[in-house]
């Protein structure tokens, strides 16, 4: 059960003394309690668990300075979508709104090699009004004599050039805790230039000791991508971890299932569940085409199977695109053969926007559908 409090109470208030004294007494139940301080006000969440079949909600709603209960009717206690609960399904992170009912792309590189190549990607991203990007610094690969990323070398410069072509968030993977105090020094010492947006990989979704200590922070939002291996209640289960620990700016990632189903693509494409992580949980819904398809080639008509499966996932309703751009593939460390040209940057950005149109309509319809009915 959720109890939401009145908007702007404070723990030092008489009601939520009142009110926590009064929870105090109930047997058998745990008390957890997230707070959200927004741009205009803070909101309070109080999380009863146990036995909480018992409580009345008519009585837990009279209690004082509740202003609305939620009894809990999902899994994922903070970040599902229960029954009767539309609390806010967007976050603000450095200006940019994350939401279910928003679209950012965060086209970049999938790993950092040399500060021309970061200058000539963020510039094409700045001249195409694009405010996000996706810059990998630390690399886990399946071989230890593979390029393991700069790590904490490039971050200075990453972060500078971002400030210098206005770039508002980077999505960078972090294998390690000490990965996080690394991005918040190099940001600190470039006078937070950009923001950062944490991402869990495929191969650490289960690391439930990292996902703790991502959790414990709220200083970054974080992007989880679901396991490549697990199933989706599992990796949901994955995303619940960070929000139990407290940080609940939360965005779920989906890269494709690894598994010869999927042949000749590097993995299966999952797109499908766009609208289920969306109806199952309040997230924003991620997806990376390029992980996906793992290649450049086209079909007939032109398109790229990455671009394909893009608009795929966009039509279904995803909230982020995380797309591998490089300016010269051939030449790139890690993943060059899916990356997608600089040219072809405009071409990717249309082709979005005709598909998140497509969703547009489809969602105007089913609206005016539901109204006539």
């Amino acid at each position: 059960m959720i109890l939401i409090l009145k908007p702007g109470t404070l723990p030092e208030s008489h009601e939520y003394k009142q009110l926590f004294a009064h929870l105090a007494n109930l047997a058998g139940i745990t008390v957890r309690v997230h707070t959200e301080v927004g741009i205009e006000q803070t909101l309070t969440e109080v999380y009863l668990i146990g036995n909480t079949k018992a409580l009345s909600v008519e009585d837990m709603q009279s209690l004082s300075c509740v202003d609305r209960v939620v009894r809990i009717s999902e899994e994922y206690r903070v970040l599902g979508r229960h029954e009767n609960d539309d609390r806010p399904t967007y976050f603000d992170y450095n200006g940019v709104r994350f939401g279910q009912d928003t679209l950012n792309i965060f086209a970049g590189l999938c790993a950092v090699d040399t500060l021309e190549h970061v200058e000539l990607m963020l510039k094409a991203l700045r001249d195409h009004g694009q405010v996000c990007t996706r810059m990998g610094a630390y690399k886990p690969r399946t071989s230890p004599y593979s390029f393991q990323g700069h790590g904490k070398a490039c971050l200075p410069y990453v972060f500078d050039l971002a400030g210098k072509y206005e770039i508002k968030v980077i999505a960078m993977e972090v294998t390690h805790e000490s990965h996080v105090e690394e991005i918040r020094e190099a940001l600190y010492q470039t006078g937070t230039s950009t923001g950062v947006m944490l991402q869990i990989g495929t191969r650490n979704t289960q690391n439930f000791e990292l996902l703790k200590i991502v959790g414990r922070q709220q200083d970054f939002p974080v992007l989880i991508k679901r396991g490549f291996g697990i199933t989706l209640d599992e990796s949901l289960n994955a995303a619940e971890y960070l929000a139990s620990e407290g940080n609940r700016k939360v965005v779920f990632g989906l890269r494709g299932m690894k598994t010869n189903m999927g042949d000749p693509h590097r993995n299966f494409v999952d797109f499908a569940h766009v609208p289920v992580v969306k109806r199952m949980t309040r997230m924003p819904v991620c997806i990376d085409p390029s992980h996906s398809i793992g290649t450049r080639s086209s079909t007939p008509d032109g398109i790229p199977d990455i671009m394909h499966a893009t608009a795929q996932g966009i039509i279904a309703g995803a909230n982020m695109v995380l797309v591998d751009f490089h300016p010269v593939p051939s030449k790139a460390l890690v993943d060059g053969p899916q990356a997608l040209l600089l040219k072809e940057l405009p071409l990717f950005l249309e082709d979005v926007r005709i598909a998140r149109e497509a969703y547009e309509k489809r969602a105007d319809l089913a609206k005016r559908y539901q109204e006539a009915s």
